[in-house]
């Protein structure tokens, strides 16, 4: 099924005319469980990947031998969402409740040393033909294909992540890997994505406002916080009810959408904007791909598609069960110069 982001609450062009010089597209994915093909674009889905080429693997030095098995999440998600789906009397029975902790139990793999090759994780597949704002691969590439380590122990600080992207010709595999491989164990439940087919839309967007010219960014805030103040004394007067509407905000309503998208702008509510500039050529990077732990939420509920309106906003939020550290986002940045130059990538 199709998904339809709902109109924007105002037309922010008509109270910020400058803006349209910024204006730009992205594509939200809006995966959604499925169960698509080697040949369809998705999140957690089979990849279109030669039998005869070696798959990706994490060689860095860090603990991988403690954690849950993949088959055991995959159940225990399965488990849950039966248990709270039942009409009468949902959620997990006492036997169930046994059958969850024995699923979510840590597991030691006494074989395992920290450096052994450990097998990625498939994370998603995207085909040009389906997502309008990916760009073009090295050498007519038409296939990008995004992998992570399943634990998230990486780089200086010991908690980093270790994405790894790969592009190729889909038109040039032949034999396809039926059976890759996979981790005995992952570090956490948030690494293993379940099977999602995408409904991807283009819709446009702004950038984040601290990258706006400084006067433009001081009017969107002040306009803000007039629409903040305007609300509080509507809600203070004695005909009101309290329960006053949320006026939209250019963060969360009116520039960058929330979930799964390609291209765009990225947001850095989590830390001030850093310069992303190509390691390689020192060309200022263009956002690739966002991957969200949730499509939306209290603050960006603006976003949820028209489709999506009537349900269970646990379904709908977090179809793929991806979690990017804390409940955040991972926004994958490549250098438009040369898509062979490394990607760099940030957390917000």
């Amino acid at each position: 099924m199709q998904r339809t982001t709902p109109p924007r609450p105002l037309d922010v062009e008509a109270l910020f005319p400058e803006l349209a010089a910024y204006r730009g597209t992205t594509t939200r994915l809006h995966p959604r469980p499925g169960r698509p093909g080697a040949t369809a674009s998705s999140v957690g889905g089979p990849l279109l990947w030669p039998a005869d080429e070696p798959w990706p693997v994490c060689r860095e030095n860090h603990d991988r031998v403690r954690g849950r098995r993949p088959a055991d999440i995959h159940r225990r998600r399965q488990v849950l969402a039966a248990a709270w789906a039942r009409e009468h009397a949902p959620g997990p029975t006492e036997e169930e409740r046994e059958l969850l902790d024995e699923l979510h139990r840590e597991h030691r793999l006494s074989e395992a040393a920290a450096t052994d090759p450990l097998p990625m994780i498939g994370l998603a597949q995207l085909y040009r033909r389906d997502v309008p704002d990916l760009p073009a691969g090295p050498d007519d590439c038409d296939l990008l294909q995004v992998f992570w380590c399943p634990f998230g122990a990486h780089g200086a600080s010991g908690h980093g992540l270790e994405p790894h992207l790969r592009w190729r010709r889909s038109w040039e595999v032949g034999r396809v890997l039926t059976a890759p491989p996979q981790p005995p164990v992952v570090g956490s439940d948030g690494f293993l994505p379940e099977p999602c087919a995408l409904h991807p839309e283009q819709v446009v967007t702004y950038p984040f406002a601290g990258l706006l010219p400084e006067e433009l960014c001081a009017r969107i805030d002040a306009w803000e916080d007039a629409l903040e103040a305007e609300a509080e004394r509507t809600a203070a007067q004695p005909a009101g009810d309290g329960n006053r509407a949320e006026p939209p905000r250019y963060q969360y309503d009116l520039s960058i959408p929330p979930g799964w998208r390609v291209g765009g702008f990225a947001s850095w509510h989590a830390t001030d904007p850093y310069p992303m500039d190509c390691l390689t050529c020192g060309a200022p990077m263009h956002l690739l791909l966002t991957i969200d732990s949730s499509e939306w939420d209290g603050g960006s509920r603006s976003w949820r598609s028209l489709q999506d309106q009537e349900r269970s906003a646990h379904h709908v939020a977090t179809p793929t069960e991806v979690v990017v550290g804390r409940w955040g986002e991972l926004n994958v940045f490549a250098c438009p110069r040369d898509p062979e130059h490394p990607h760099r990538w940030s957390i917000q």
